[in-house]
């Protein structure tokens, strides 16, 4: 994300016979290199991908009945609803998704291919502090997850204790505040400005410095970062070990829905890990070293940007397309509303979609 502020101004502090040395000419000076075409390109896709992705699970997830604990019979005696603690969280990685890419990549886009700040003060702030906002709530809500599922698996016996909708809802409504909050410093010192090597354009910039500067970004890697990973590694270490302990005694068939459910979680460690590592390589280097301005630095910090944006799109295929069960409610959802009519009533398909994984309605992840 562009949480240092705005890249033209960046490759604008380089004189005019090195931009286009440097990889900046189209930043700085114009749409008149390749980044002027390739990153329009590149955040289109990710744009249309993860607004394809994120609403289809909004869509799922909010048409297709589910039961309260696999129980309930026809005629009205399952309770319908989409509130299992995994489908809010699910629903609140969506929308933090969904919303930081209608509201922040089509801006930030521009960015590489305009040679000004064009969309004014309010957007130069909010566009900025909305980006921070969401990649908070959806780190935190993946952390959220992870606990989630290891007490959904780990201690099962207790979870029906400790799991409830309320609990998912206020903890929803904590990482949102937390988010917020955190993100305030962003707008108080993102300003729109001029430059003396522009005088006639502007710019949003990112007007801060000092120590107090370095405590927030190491603060932002900490808790944006670092810890979540952590705790993600650990819940899913702990989750795979239990798994391992259970196979011994598992049937086939089971021990393979296991095994499938174990290379989801490595695949949801791993994105995680490259998604985010590249951005936050930068944000350090900017601050407590000297970030090149060179044509790899630059082709670098496009990588970072495309792929923290595009932890976006890979969420819901990591939490959502690789589940059978998601697939199977997916093809429910879209057979009644296009191809058959809907099901008799007291014939409802009930999928439980707090077991989400890559396997089988009985795989408890």
């Amino acid at each position: 994300m562009l949480l240092p502020g705005n890249d033209s101004l960046v490759w604008a502090e380089l004189p005019d016979s090195n931009r286009s040395e440097a990889g900046g000419g189209g930043a700085a000076g114009g749409a008149s290199g390749p980044e002027a075409v390739i990153v329009p390109v590149l955040f289109g896709l990710i744009f249309v991908v993860g607004v394809l992705g994120n609403s289809l699970v909004m869509v799922v997830i909010g048409k297709v009945r589910y039961s309260v604990g696999g129980g309930g019979g026809g005629g009205g005696g399952g309770v319908k609803r989409t509130g299992s603690p995994t489908n809010i969280f699910i629903l609140n990685l969506s929308v933090a998704d969904l919303s930081f890419l209608l509201i922040c990549v089509p801006f930030h886009a521009t960015i590489y291919t305009l040679p000004e700040w064009v969309f004014g003060a309010f957007l130069c702030k909010f566009g900025h502090y909305f980006a921070t906002v969401s990649m908070l709530v959806s780190i935190f809500t993946l952390v959220a997850m992870s606990v989630d599922r290891y007490i959904a698996v780990v201690h099962s016996k207790k979870s029906a204790c400790i799991r409830s909708r309320r609990k998912a809802l206020v903890g929803v409504s904590i990482i949102w505040t937390l988010s917020l909050v955190f993100s305030v410093p962003v707008a108080q010192h993102q300003v729109l400005t001029g430059y003396h090597a522009a005088p006639n354009s502007t710019f949003c910039w990112e007007q801060w410095t000092g120590a107090s500067k370095r405590i927030y970004k190491v603060t932002i890697l900490l808790i944006g970062y670092l810890l979540p990973l952590l705790l993600i590694s650990c819940c899913y270490t702990k989750i795979l070990f239990h798994l391992h302990k259970k196979m011994k005694n598992m049937s086939k068939k089971s021990e393979h829905s296991k095994r499938k459910t174990a290379q989801t979680v490595l695949l949801v460690v791993t994105a995680f890990t490259i998604c985010w590592m590249p951005h936050h390589i930068i944000a350090m280097w900017v601050e407590f070293g000297t970030f090149p301005l060179t044509e790899a630095s630059f082709a670098f910090r496009i990588v970072s940007h495309c792929l923290s944006y595009g932890n976006s799109c890979v969420n819901p295929i990591l939490y959502a397309f690789l589940s059978e069960n998601f697939r199977k409610a997916c093809h429910q959802v879209f057979s009644c509303c296009f191809l058959y009519p809907p099901p008799p009533k007291g014939k409802v398909v009930r999928f439980r979609m707090e077991n989400f994984s890559t396997t089988h309605s009985t795989t408890n992840i």
